[in-house]
C-alpha cells in the first residue's frame, strides 16, 4: 500500500484497495475504488441487463474521512439515534396541550398560549432535531453498498467521499426524507403563526392548523391530545354562539394581557360555556372542561392520556357524541382504533399460543400414530408400555430432535454449538483429554444426542458394537459373563463411556470391516442421557489423525480406562489373590478344598480362561 500522503494521488497508482489490504481473503465488502487490474475474479460476473456496472471517474480517497458502517462507533451512534427518535415520539404530542382557557373576573373565558409549556416542549424537540441533524451530517461520510454489486451476492462498499455525497443527495428516502423529519414545523407554527391568529381571534383556524400538522406527522399516538384540542375548539364554538345571540356582545376571546406568560390565580366565576350542565351540549368533550381551565401542567397532560387509554381499551363504549360532524368522525376513529388494537392483541396472543401448542400437538399426533401402529401389529402390553415410557421421556428431555435445529445452521455456527454442548463431556474421557483441539472439534461435530429408558439394554454381550456412548446423566450397569453362573458387574457413572472396542478395531492393521463384538451387556439402571459417536465417525477420526493415536502414552491410557481390560485384570488379580491365600493357610486347608470344593476350583479356572485378554491392537 502507498503511504498516507499518497492517498491524494490518483487511485490508479495503487496496486490494491484499502479493504483488500486490511482483510484476509475475500472481504465481506469490497471497495469499488480498487484498481481495474487488481479486481477479484468473482467481480467479472457482476452486473446484469437490469443493473449494469457503471464506471465512475476515480476520485481522491482518504479512509480517515469516510466512516465504516460496520465499525463499533457507528453502531453505538445508531443506538443513540434510536433513543432520540423514541423521545421525539413522546415529545411531539405535547404540542397539543399548549392551549388553555382562563376565566377572568368578569366570568368570560379567554384563550391563551401556555408559554412555559410551549418553551419546554420546543427545547426538547429542538434537542432531538439536533441529534437528527448530526445524523444527517454523518450520512455524507458513511460508506454505502453499491447497488450493482448486490447482483453477485457480495456487496461492495463505496469509499469515495464524492460518490457517497452524490448518492445520499440523490436518494429520495435518504437526504430529502431526513430533511423533512427535522423541519421545525411545529416550532415555527406555535411561535410565529399561532400567536398572530390568537390576537386576530381566529381560534378555529388555529385548531384546524394544529390538528392538521400533528395528525399528519404523529397520528398513531395522539388520541388524548386530539380530544383535548377538539374540546378547546368546542368551547370556542360555545363562546361564539353565546356571543352571536347577544347583539351587544363585545368579548375578546384572546387573553392579550396574559399572552405568552403563565396566568396568575384569579377568582373564577361561573360561566355558561365552562359548565357541562349548561345549555350547550359538549358531548364527548364534557370531561375536558375542568382540564382546559386548569393551571396544572400535570393535569393538563395526564388526564387526556388517561381518557385516550380508557376509550381505546373499551372501544369507545362510554362515548356519547352529538350530531357534530367532527365529533362523530373522531368517535368513529376512536372505536376503529380500539378494535384494531384489540385485533392485533388477539392476533399476537394467538400466534404465541400456536407456538406453544404446536409442539404439543405434534407430540399428540406422534403418540396417536404410534398407538395405532402398535395395535395394528398386536404388540404385547410389555412392549407397548416400554414404547410409551420412552416417548414420554424423550419428549420431557428433548421436546423434539435437537439435530433438526442444529443441522440447519451454517457449518461454523453448528460446530461452535456442538463444541459448547459436548466438549466438556468428551474431555472427561481420559483417552481424549490430551487430544488437540482439531481432533476434539471433529468429534464434537459428529456426536448426536441419545436417550435411554430405565432397564433398557443399550447393547448385549456378543452384539456388534456400533457406537461409543458418552454418559451425561444416569448410570449404566455393565455385566460380563465369566461362566454359566458367574458374572462380573460394575456401574458406569456420568462422565463414563462404553464401546471402547471400536478404538482397537479402528487402529487394527490390517483393517477388518467386521465390527467388533461387545464383551459385556450394558443395562440402564435409570433414565440415561448420552451422546453417541458412530463407528464410521470414529474410523474417520482415527484414520485422519492416526499420528496422534500412535502416541505411547495414549495407548496406556486407553488400556487403563478400558472396561474390558479392567475386567480381565480384576479376574486375574482375584484368582492370584486366592492362590496366595491358599498357600498361606497351609496343607490342611488345601486338602479340604481339594476334597470338598472341586467344582468351585473348576469354576475359578474356567473364569480365568473365559476372561480372555483383550486385544486392542495398540502395539
Amino acid at each position: 500500500m502507498p503511504q498516507q500522503s499518497d492517498y491524494h494521488n490518483d487511485i490508479s497508482t495503487s496496486t490494491e484497495c484499502y479493504t483488500c489490504s486490511t482483510q484476509v481473503g475475500i472481504p465481506v465488502f469490497h471497495s469499488t475504488t480498487c484498481d481495474g487490474k487488481c479486481q477479484p475474479d468473482w467481480q467479472a460476473s457482476a452486473g446484469s441487463s437490469l443493473f449494469p456496472i457503471q464506471t465512475h471517474p476515480n476520485y481522491n480517497y482518504c479512509p480517515d474521512k469516510v466512516l465504516d458502517p460496520r465499525s463499533v462507533l457507528v453502531k453505538r451512534w445508531n443506538r443513540v439515534l434510536l433513543v432520540a427518535r423514541g423521545m421525539a415520539l413522546a415529545v411531539d404530542p405535547l404540542f397539543f396541550y399548549v392551549f388553555s382557557f382562563h376565566v377572568g373576573e368578569g366570568g368570560a373565558p379567554c384563550v391563551y398560549l401556555d408559554a412555559q409549556l410551549a418553551a419546554i416542549v420546543t427545547v426538547l424537540r429542538t434537542c432531538v432535531d439536533a441529534v437528527h441533524l448530526c445524523h444527517l451530517w454523518l450520512q455524507f461520510r458513511m460508506a454505502y453498498v453499491s447497488r450493482e454489486s448486490l447482483v453477485v451476492g457480495c456487496g461492495k462498499l463505496v469509499w469515495d467521499a464524492r460518490a457517497i455525497a452524490r448518492h445520499y443527495l440523490l436518494s429520495l428516502r435518504g437526504f430529502w426524507f431526513d430533511v423533512f423529519v427535522i423541519l421545525p414545523i411545529p416550532q415555527a407554527v406555535f411561535w410565529l403563526v399561532v400567536p398572530k391568529l390568537i390576537r386576530e381571534e381566529r381560534i378555529k383556524v388555529v385548531m384546524g392548523i394544529l390538528l392538521f400538522i400533528i395528525m399528519f406527522q404523529f397520528i398513531p399516538k395522539v388520541a388524548g391530545g386530539c380530544w383535548y384540542a377538539l374540546a378547546t375548539q368546542r368551547i370556542v364554538s360555545c363562546l361564539q354562539q353565546r356571543c352571536e345571540t347577544n347583539k351587544y356582545c363585545d368579548i375578546s376571546f384572546s387573553c392579550s394581557n396574559i399572552h405568552h406568560k403563565s396566568p396568575s390565580p384569579l377568582t373564577v366565576k361561573n360561566s355558561l360555556c365552562m359548565d357541562d350542565d349548561g345549555p350547550f351540549n359538549y358531548g364527548i368533550y364534557a370531561p375536558a372542561l375542568p382540564v382546559v381551565s386548569s393551571h396544572s401542567m400535570a393535569d393538563t397532560i395526564l388526564y387526556p392520556i388517561f381518557w385516550g387509554l380508557l376509550n381505546l381499551s373499551s372501544f369507545g363504549n362510554e362515548l356519547e357524541p352529538t350530531s357534530n360532524l367532527v365529533e362523530v368522525m373522531f368517535s368513529i376513529c376512536i372505536v376503529l382504533c380500539g378494535l384494531t388494537l384489540f385485533t392485533l392483541l388477539i392476533g399476537n396472543i394467538q400466534v404465541s399460543l400456536n407456538v406453544v401448542t404446536a409442539r404439543k400437538k405434534k407430540m399428540q399426533l406422534r403418540r396417536r400414530d404410534i398407538q395405532w401402529w402398535m395395535s395394528r401389529r398386536q404388540l404385547p402390553s410389555g412392549l407397548r408400555r416400554r414404547v410409551r415410557h420412552f416417548e414420554r421421556q424423550r419428549w420431557a428431555i428433548m421436546g423434539q430432535d435437537e439435530l433438526d435445529w442444529i443441522e440447519e445452521l451454517p457449518d461454523g455456527l453448528r460446530r461452535d454449538i456442538k463444541r459448547h454442548l459436548c466438549l466438556d463431556l468428551i474431555k472427561k474421557v481420559p483417552l481424549f483429554h490430551n487430544l488437540g483441539d482439531l481432533i476434539l472439534d471433529n468429534m464434537c461435530d459428529r456426536v448426536k444426542p441419545l436417550v435411554y429408558c430405565k432397564d433398557e439394554k443399550i447393547i448385549r454381550e456378543g452384539d456388534p458394537v456400533q457406537r461409543m456412548v458418552f454418559i451425561v446423566h444416569g448410570r449404566i450397569k455393565r455385566s460380563q459373563s465369566l461362566s454359566k453362573s458367574k458374572a462380573a458387574t460394575s456401574v458406569i457413572e456420568p462422565g463414563g463411556f462404553l464401546g471402547d472396542e471400536l478404538l482397537s478395531w479402528c487402529l487394527r492393521r490390517p483393517f477388518i470391516d467386521r465390527l467388533p463384538a461387545s464383551s459385556a451387556t450394558f443395562t440402564c439402571n435409570e433414565s440415561v442421557e448420552a451422546f453417541g459417536l458412530n463407528a464410521n465417525h470414529i474410523r474417520y477420526i482415527t484414520d485422519h489423525f492416526r499420528y496422534k493415536f500412535a502416541d505411547e502414552r495414549l495407548k496406556w491410557t486407553a488400556r487403563y480406562y478400558s472396561s474390558n481390560w479392567r475386567t480381565w485384570a480384576a479376574v486375574n488379580i482375584q484368582f492370584a489373590w486366592r492362590k496366595y491365600k491358599m498357600r498361606e493357610r497351609g496343607p490342611e486347608i488345601n486338602l479340604e478344598l481339594s476334597n470338598g470344593s472341586f467344582e468351585d476350583r473348576l469354576m475359578r479356572y474356567a473364569a480365568v480362561f473365559m476372561s480372555v485378554r483383550p486385544h486392542d491392537h495398540l502395539e
